[in-house]
């Protein structure tokens, strides 16, 4: 436990630049040993001049370089694969961002990789099970406290939406949050899904369906419905309201710093999902490098980023035909134990 765990990050853009940062400055026990980034500009800047770290144009590069025990993949989704394979094979342990693998037959693909290999090493990163209003929530649920559940309103607001974002990106990238953290929440699977399109937002780019109503049902009949709305204009936004028989709870009203000024009291909104969701990204990357540290794997795993992958997919079926999709899962390999989660 004495030894700084070497990590290997795979991608030097928004996220990946941020985790750089967070190895290098926020979490404990661990360095940044290697960054790899096709734009290798790109991944010195990232770096920042942080010491002891080689730069790669290739991700099978990184893996390789020496004092790498430990991969946290940032790259863009459809690299996913190719890189947790790569891992698996060295049998480093790897920490990768959301989604796994976007395509649910490459995502099995990767489940039925680790579960040949006995032993857990992937750590997929739904953060929110790390955010300390999501904690309070789950131990709410759990304890029985709001009695079953019967019901979970969600609201996932972005201020814009970049350049390439498709109307099946609202599902499969934004929506997959609500997915895991609904499936977390209730410790049910989804079972069907039914996306509804109101009209589109004038602030939304031409041919966006932005927002969206997305409805999924459970396996023990809770529903669970989401607005997400990419292109709201005035901040970044993440609300859950959990109905149970005998009771209620809701988080995500909180806001950032209350200023006062020139007559007039207002409460910021934060603009970006790297502010609302510091601390719960700081404390996913802690809780896996002193998992790794000590052997082990925790939080949300392969079983986890496969079981999105596929409810996003009937999502975004349920998108382009208007109709209610079922959800048909894999069976599910014993690594994982019941439920997966």
């Amino acid at each position: 436990m004495g030894e700084l765990l070497g990590v290997a990050v795979l991608g030097a853009g928004h996220m990946g630049a941020d985790h750089i940062r967070r190895l290098d400055r926020v979490v404990s026990g661990a360095r940044v040993a290697a960054v790899a980034d096709p734009d290798t500009a790109r991944a010195e800047a990232a770096l920042g001049g942080i010491g002891g770290a080689s730069v790669h144009g290739e991700a099978e590069a990184a893996l390789a370089a020496p004092g790498v025990d430990a991969v946290l993949i940032a790259s863009p989704g459809p690299a996913h694969e190719e890189a947790l394979l790569a891992a698996f094979a060295r049998g480093l342990p790897v920490l990768c961002e959301k989604p796994m693998v976007p395509d649910p037959a490459g995502a099995l693909r990767v489940v039925e990789a680790e579960a040949r290999l006995g032993r857990r090493l992937a750590q997929i990163g739904f953060m929110r099970r790390y955010d300390t209003g999501y904690l309070r929530l789950k131990a709410l649920l759990d304890g029985g406290e709001l009695g079953r559940p019967l019901m979970l309103h969600c609201t996932h607001r972005n201020v814009s939406s970049p350049p390439h974002f498709t109307s099946a990106m609202l599902i499969n990238s934004s929506v997959s949050h609500e997915i895991d953290a609904a499936r977390w929440l209730l410790g049910q699977e989804l079972t069907a899904v039914t996306v509804l399109r109101p009209a589109s937002s004038a602030r939304s780019p031409e041919g966006l369906a932005d927002p969206q109503f997305v409805l999924f049902e459970t396996e023990r009949g809770a529903l669970v419905d989401v607005e997400v709305f990419v292109n709201c204009g005035f901040g970044y936004q993440v609300r859950c309201e959990a109905v149970g028989e005998t009771g209620s709870a809701r988080i995500g009203d909180d806001h950032g710093m209350l200023v006062t000024a020139r007559g007039r009291a207002h409460e910021e909104v934060p603009q970006d999902y790297l502010v609302r969701f510091a601390d719960a990204y700081d404390r996913e990357v802690q809780s896996w490098v002193d998992a790794t540290r000590g052997g082990r794997v925790t939080g949300p795993g392969a079983w986890d980023g496969y079981a999105a992958s596929v409810v996003a997919e009937a999502g975004v079926r349920s998108l382009e035909s208007g109709g209610r999709v079922p959800v048909a899962l894999a069976p599910r390999p014993g690594l994982y134990g019941p439920g997966g989660r």
